[in-house]
């Protein structure tokens, strides 16, 4: 029988009252077991969670600072520098690699955005979780749909091979929800700004509706400041962006029903971690003779890395309370009995604010050159070419670039050789590739954090989804223009600090250990599918298994 919201929401500091410093304390993790000997029998339950935006820099950061959830996270299997191994590091792509076994060059979730010149509507901007053949639609006001992910996810998988599975998916986001469950996931839900929702046409469910209205009677009373965790007060210091605005020193106070501060807050992956333990416990996932599985995406890392920076008190009241959330979760796990093994890693990296950096030993860290935005770019091939209308589209400066449909064979080589020129003599631009040369490249192999940029490319290339061009910026260069009207940091960039994350494996009883060499998120898929003794065929996969046990013994059994 399901417990009382309350008591679900206890489990949750950030639908209580704020995190106090001296509340950071936890409960010590449960000591390992003796080295095994050998494999464990399978888990019953897989627990796969996203952190957005949780670079391998913020993990090392505050790794010594954990001392709940996620330092149990790192007394398992340990690969400090995992990699969304692709160019294109947003949000999308990167939670397509997580639970497929793919780079995006197979799942063909190439970014968060892409242009279609034959989408059945005016706006031929899509988004990665949608269904534009949707009247009435556009690309900001879509409907949810997992009609662009090309391969099946682990919970797909496991439904193939037993339809008694039970899939289960979770996040702050639609799209993250949506790339880890998969379309075959028998509950998906995201925050949808009043509340969890769902994919249209799929009835309500009577345990989020419960929930919900928890969680929005918190929502709609005040939220005062929280307290600074004694870690972070090295970090409280103004940075200013300008028009009067400055980041680094917020503590989450939120006015009642400001549901946008409670979406850039902690509290946003307490309600998440809320709904997924509801989840858990009314479905009995795991307690059942096949193997479960619940993907959970927690969002609140990315707003306020977005919002405010990594650098600054909101980050790091942001760790210490993830920290504390997930303890609680685990402990939810550990005291129902559940035999479940965790996954947690995150869809890319992330890069602080320029004025941050410039203010701490990095002078050149600097915005875009707006003469690189496509409006720019537009008005100068215009004057160049003597041709009309607009010639290059894309969803930002840079990334997939994609020439006008309506050009001549002629006039995509004029505008083509104008543009390159442009891009190539520009002192920010790094390199542009074009599609047949990407397309020529082989696809990636060997050690993920050798790789070239064109082989990065590669890896987010997908055939009739992928510009004309990539266009990529050189390294410590920000692709926003203005931070005092929008966000401040982002990701996006093909460079180790937004393609090197954490990927850490946690089940009672393993001996741990530490892997320093890299390794992919689209390992995750064949790791876990070891683990449950699912087949997954090599061959519609990029990804490998990686042996769990520490010693000599094999997770992965016969390769």
């Amino acid at each position: 029988m399901l417990r009382s919201l309350p008591a679900l929401c206890a489990l949750s500091i950030a639908l209580m009252p704020p995190v106090a410093a001296s509340a950071q304390q936890a409960a010590p993790s449960p000591a390992p077991a003796a080295q095994p000997q050998g494999p464990a029998p399978a888990p019953k339950l897989i627990v796969a969670i996203s952190v957005d935006q949780f670079s391998g820099d913020l993990f090392n950061e505050y790794r010594q600072h954990y001392l709940a959830g996620m330092k149990r996270m790192t007394q398992g299997a340990v690969f400090p520098r995992g990699y969304q191994s692709h160019a294109a590091t947003e949000t999308c792509p990167g939670h397509s690699t997580i639970l497929t076994g793919s780079r995006p060059s197979r799942t063909g979730i190439i970014a968060n955005n892409w242009i279609d010149f034959k989408a059945p509507r005016e706006d031929k901007i899509v988004y990665c979780a949608e269904d534009e053949s949707q009247p009435g639609t556009s690309s900001e006001d879509y409907v949810a749909s997992p009609l662009h992910l090309k391969v099946p996810t682990m919970g797909g998988r496991m439904k193939l091979a037993n339809p008694a599975a039970r899939v289960v998916s979770v996040s702050g986001k639609d799209r993250a929800a949506i790339m880890m469950g998969g379309p075959t996931a028998d509950q998906l839900w995201w925050w949808g700004g009043k509340g969890f929702v769902t994919l249209k046409g799929r009835p309500e469910n009577p345990l989020v509706t419960q929930v919900n209205a928890g969680i929005m009677k918190l929502v709609n009373e005040d939220r005062p400041a929280m307290d600074l965790p004694e870690n972070c007060a090295a970090k409280d210091f103004a940075v200013d962006v300008g028009g009067g605005k400055s980041v680094g020193t917020g503590r989450f106070a939120r006015a009642a029903g400001d549901a946008k501060a409670f979406r850039a807050s902690p509290e946003i992956d307490a309600a998440t971690l809320v709904l997924a333990a509801a989840m858990i416990e009314t479905m009995q996932l795991g307690k059942q003779a096949q193997a479960d599985i619940i993907s959970i995406g927690l969002s609140a890392n990315d707003y306020i890395g977005h919002s405010y920076g990594t650098e600054g008190t909101e980050m790091c009241i942001q760790q210490m309370s993830l920290d504390r959330e997930l303890g609680a979760f685990f402990d939810r796990l550990d005291a129902d009995g559940i035999d479940y093994e965790v996954v947690l890693t995150a869809d890319h990296g992330g890069h602080d604010l320029p004025e941050r950096h410039r203010e701490n030993a990095m002078p050149m860290e600097t915005r875009i050159d707006p003469a690189l935005s496509l409006k720019a770019m537009n008005a100068a091939l215009a004057a160049k070419t003597g041709l009309p209308g607009t010639l290059l589209y894309g969803d930002g400066a840079v990334g997939d670039i994609y020439l006008a449909p309506t050009l001549t064979a002629a006039q995509r080589k004029t505008v083509s050789d104008a543009a390159l020129a442009i891009w190539r003599t520009h002192p920010q631009i790094q390199t542009v590739f074009t599609a047949a040369e990407i397309a020529a490249t082989p696809s990636p192999s060997g050690p993920p954090e050798s790789w070239t940029l064109i082989q990065e490319a590669r890896a987010s290339y997908y055939p009739g989804r992928s510009g004309d061009f990539l266009v990529l910026l050189k390294p410590r260069i920000t692709p926003i223009t203005d931070p005092v009207h929008g966000y401040v940091a982002t990701h996006g960039s093909p460079w180790d600090l937004d393609r090197r994350v954490p990927i850490l494996f946690w089940r009672k009883g393993m001996a741990g250990f530490e892997q320093p060499l890299g390794v992919e998120t689209a390992d995750i898929l064949p790791t876990l599918a070891a683990t449950i003794g699912l087949p997954v065929p090599k061959g519609e996969i990029d990804g490998r298994c990686l042996d769990l046990v520490a010693g000599p013994a094999d997770s992965c059994g016969n390769r």
